[in-house]
């Protein structure tokens, strides 16, 4: 099942996608807090605005260098614990939105990533039951400014402009989602840019749920940003960036300033 919110007409609504559907079944309600119950409408999937599935209320807790390869690149080391940050919720737009480029910054990068979003109160969890927290997954694409990156020493500005969270393009809940296996392509204008696995990733999605939640209690509607491989590159105004994961979706944005 696929979990969309989405717009088709003045206020947001919350439905359903069915595998390979063209139609949304309407939801009465935001599913994290009301349970998935329908709610009789249905739309066609080619007729509303999707939005982006979820709005976090509290945060978006991301991972840096949780691949080899990608902190290779970046000239760092493998951290030997998740190395976490905040995005704020300011930052999250949705499918077609547009990544608005800061005016102070000159070199900003796409970065796709596989995202967890939190079912239920998630505090001090094992890694043996953490999935038992998880709502499903969606794409996210960690926009980052690297030139504030480098200047700053810290991280809130380079990575929590207005529209550097892009989620969507819903969120994929299937228990049968092998998340240890799941291609990540990056596509900007057409050409694939950005290629890897989630098999690849340094610490995986439970061990990351334990370790955030033995920090800070995660609430539900909390993301988890898990990280991006090799790859990462600039985006110009005019661009189209489109990140895509095997088994949960695509996620596609222009890029304005």
């Amino acid at each position: 099942m696929r979990v969309t919110r989405f717009s088709a007409g003045a206020n947001p609504k919350y439905g359903a996608i069915a595998e390979g559907a063209d139609r949304i079944e309407g939801l009465k309600g935001d599913p994290l807090f009301q349970g998935v119950e329908p709610s009789g409408e249905v739309f066609k999937l080619d007729e509303v605005r999707l939005l982006s599935p979820v709005i976090p209320r509290s945060k978006i807790v991301a991972v840096a260098k949780n691949y080899r390869d990608h902190a290779a690149e970046m000239g760092g080391e493998v951290p030997d614990h998740p190395n976490i940050f905040f995005k704020p919720n300011t930052a999250v737009i949705g499918p077609d939105d547009p990544i608005v480029l800061p005016e102070w910054s000159r070199e900003v990068h796409y970065e796709a990533e596989l995202a967890v979003v939190i079912r239920t109160l998630c505090k001090d969890v094992s890694a043996e039951n953490a999935l038992d927290y998880v709502f499903g997954y969606t794409v996210a694409n960690d926009v980052s400014a690297r030139d504030a990156q480098r200047i700053d020493g810290q991280w809130a500005r380079a990575k929590g402009f207005d529209t550097s969270a892009p989620l969507g393009p819903w969120i994929t809940v299937d228990p049968q989602l092998d998340i240890d296996d799941l291609n990540i392509e990056t596509r900007v204008n057409g050409k694939v840019v950005q290629q890897g696995n989630t098999r690849d990733m340094v610490f995986d999605v439970p061990y990351l749920i334990e370790y955030i939640s033995s920090v800070m209690t995660l609430l539900p509607g909390d993301v988890i940003m898990t990280g991006t491989p090799a790859g990462v590159g600039p985006i110009e105004a005019g661009d189209r960036v489109e990140c895509e994961i095997e088994g949960v979706g695509s996620l596609a944005n222009f890029v304005t300033r």
